[in-house]
């Protein structure tokens, strides 16, 4: 057997080493001196061209098994099925949808070794940028980076064109909270669907999450303490623990998020639990739970299906309505912290506490707008401290 050639019966094998492991690949013809002779130049080329990095082992071999797993293709399938476990089901499907509508047409078929550093930059810069915002952009080449991480535990010397890639975002939208003004508008306008008025009264006086409200039940709620405990969320239709150990919590009440709880106890307090099922944390482990859900639709008395419900089948309505101008229903958390901050006179630590923040600074950063209508006079408060 000569180097890289090994002849089995009439068959010839040729054999080289890519990428840090050994490839063995069928030479075309029976194995006849001429044959062989011609296996021996091919794997001298081989090794040459791997050598000065042209080599494309698809092109060499088109209908080779390794070809097809050295596609960028393979590696997406196989990073998809590690992930799925591993991350929420919603987390999964936008990791998905952003595959198969961008990175799968344009590289699944492209050799992974073969992607380049500026095949990247110019897909992004005349494709991308044409109908993407930044931030699905960056989205986009995080999954594409991690995928060639997953290539490189295989191809130790493999390089990773996403490297260097910066995508820049914007800066964050300020929070649009609504004002005393408004909250009044929003409160006292008639609605046929007054679960739902209850529930954005609730919202606007103790800072959810949507996902978590709609997922909220009366075995969470303690009226007679007047504590709430946020333990799950409602995401694309499913239910889950919430995000973050720290996500889970406890609340104390402010009057009028337990008023509206009072309230709507008198229409779902007394239903008939439903049997529901829970993904834990490790996005594996199913919970079975019995629940009366604290919030329903009001059209068909049963839970909200997803945040949309809310937002598009009722409160874009409502505002209109009531003639306040429309922002989303996540703007009641923003009301809620704004208000808080706004008084100048609670700690921000418990404020982060209610809204299920890690730390006091990540309320600062999202929720410390000053509602200018309603704040207390600071330069009044600051000259009475230093007795000026």
């Amino acid at each position: 057997m000569a180097d890289g050639v090994e002849v089995r019966g009439k068959s010839i094998r040729i054999y080289f080493r890519y990428n840090n492991q050994t490839c063995r690949e069928v030479f075309v013809g029976d194995a006849t001196p001429e044959n062989i002779e011609r296996a021996k130049k091919l794997v001298t080329f081989i090794q040459y061209q791997i050598e000065e990095g042209t080599f494309n082992y698809a092109q060499q071999f088109p209908n080779s098994t390794k070809s097809q797993e050295n596609t960028f293709g393979h590696y997406i399938d196989i990073w998809l099925t590690i992930k799925k476990p591993q991350i929420a089901a919603s987390t999964y499907k936008n990791y998905d949808t952003k595959i198969k509508a961008h990175i799968r047409p344009r590289w699944s078929k492209s050799p992974a070794d073969k992607i380049d550093h500026i095949d990247v930059l110019t897909w992004i810069q005349q494709e991308l940028t044409k109908t993407l915002k930044n931030k699905t952009i960056k989205e986009i080449v995080t999954i594409m980076r991690q995928i060639f991480k997953l290539y490189q535990t295989r191809n130790k010397i493999a390089h990773d064109p996403t490297e260097g890639i910066t995508v820049r975002l914007p800066d964050d939208d300020d929070p649009d909270p609504f004002t005393r003004e408004e909250i009044e508008a929003i409160l006292t306008t008639p609605t046929d669907r007054y679960q739902e008025l209850l529930m954005i009264k609730f919202m606007l006086w103790s800072g959810p999450r949507i996902s978590e409200v709609i997922s909220l039940a009366w075995e969470d709620v303690n009226i007679e303490e007047g504590t709430v405990s946020f333990c799950r969320a409602k995401v694309n239709g499913q239910y889950r623990v919430t995000k973050t150990r720290r996500s889970n919590r406890e609340v104390k009440l402010l009057k009028p998020a337990l008023d509206a709880l009072k309230e709507i106890y008198q229409l779902t307090g007394h239903l008939k639990k439903q049997t529901i099922e829970t993904t834990q944390r490790d996005n594996r482990t199913i919970k079975k739970e019995s629940l009366r859900f604290v919030f329903l639709n009001s059209n068909t008395l049963n839970a909200h299906v997803n945040d949309f419900c809310v937002r598009d089948r009722f409160f874009k309505a409502h505002l209109k309505k009531a003639g306040v101008r429309y922002r989303g229903p996540n703007q009641c958390r923003h009301t809620f912290a704004c208000q808080l901050l706004s008084t100048g006179a609670i700690p921000a630590e418990w404020i982060s506490q209610q809204l299920g923040h890690t730390n006091p600074t990540t309320t600062f950063k999202y929720y410390a707008k000053w509602m200018s209508s309603n704040a207390s006079d600071m330069v009044q408060k600051a000259e009475a401290a230093l007795g000026i």
